[in-house]
């Protein structure tokens, strides 16, 4: 067998093979997928439609993407292959729900929080809350909640798992037994060179202007005098987290460049986002971005509305979460 066999068994393995290999530990990863595919190209190669050999597969295509399918469905749902590698523990739950149990929770987290997060947050504006606890209440309840529903789920399946036949009843009513057709159409690793290029100068671009503001001071005011743009108390402060955030997303969208996307990056990335849109939107709740001094002369006395300063919160937010949804949609 020679190696393209061994890595070349059809999109069916590779989407099967991301979906195992993405859930073990990251030094882990490339002998699993390696072992992986020589044993799916060893046994569909055995089982060959008109026997084994090049010659047959190329003769009848069709066929080998038949075996390949009841070869997949044989060594079944890549969730619970993925926690053997791992040597993780799923004794709680049971290997038979565990696949089942990890679907419910994964679209509680990311359809039904969402929206319980939403709705809370546009009845505190509604009820005339400030910005500074709109967002405290939005944290609080993606904690709260979030905690909730991931509790309540495991006692559910913890109890469907100890009631016996139950537990394969509701497995077969949540969609029967696993197959092919349920691996995810997009797994196949892919490098993202031009999006994270593009991010990693906006951000160091980023981090540039705000450090060449501070020391060259470009602004000068009708009266001759320097100034900084933003305010110079933001550098004993609220900066700091600023600049950390931006540059952990020049570092990722750099990793993000050259190498495959994966969940545990996808997080780093959520973290570095939060760190920089957060306390980029407090600082604006708090009117402390601009220096008064640039403002009261650049303004010429007309005192910014503090509507400009809610709308700028609600839209750093609002890109912030939408940059971090968008790097776990990309991971693998």
């Amino acid at each position: 067998m020679n190696t393209s066999q061994a890595s070349g068994t059809g999109t069916l393995t590779d989407r099967y093979v991301a979906e195992v290999v993405r859930r073990i530990p990251a030094g882990r990863r490339g002998d699993v997928a390696e072992e992986l595919r020589a044993t799916i190209a060893d046994t569909v190669e055995a089982r060959g439609p008109a026997g084994p050999g090049d010659e047959a597969d190329r003769a009848d295509p069709a066929g080998r993407e038949r075996v390949e399918r009841e070869v997949l469905a044989e060594m079944g749902d890549p969730v619970r292959l993925a926690a053997g590698y791992a040597d993780r523990p799923v004794a709680l739950i049971g290997p038979e729900l565990f696949p089942t149990y990890v679907r419910f929770l994964t679209v509680l987290v990311s359809t039904v929080l969402p929206v319980v997060v939403v709705a809370g947050a546009v009845l505190d504006v509604v009820d005339g809350r400030a910005v500074g606890e709109v967002i405290g209440g939005a944290v609080g309840a993606v904690l709260s909640v979030g905690a909730q529903m991931i509790a309540w789920l495991t006692v559910v399946f913890a109890v469907i798992e100890r009631s016996g036949a139950l537990g394969g009843a509701v497995a077969g009513r949540v969609g029967g037994a696993w197959t092919p057709d349920d691996l995810p159409d997009h797994r196949v690793p892919k490098r993202r060179g031009a999006a994270a290029y593009t991010g990693v100068a906006w951000h160091a671009l980023l981090i540039a202007l705000i450090v060449w503001q501070h020391t060259a001071r470009p602004y000068r005011t009708d009266g001759g005098a320097r100034v900084d743009v933003l305010d110079p108390a933001l550098w004993s402060g609220w900066i700091w987290p600023i600049l950390a955030g931006l540059a952990g997303l020049v570092a990722l969208d750099a990793v993000r460049a050259v190498r495959v996307w994966t969940r545990s990056l996808a997080v780093w990335s959520a973290v570095a986002q939060g760190a920089f849109s957060l306390a980029l939107a407090w600082v604006l709740h708090r009117q402390e971005l601009f220096n008064p001094a640039f403002l009261a002369d650049f303004n010429g006395g007309w005192k910014t509305p503090g509507s400009f300063y809610t709308v700028a919160v609600v839209v750093v937010l609002a890109v912030g979460a939408g940059d971090a949804v968008k790097r776990f949609r990309e991971a693998v």
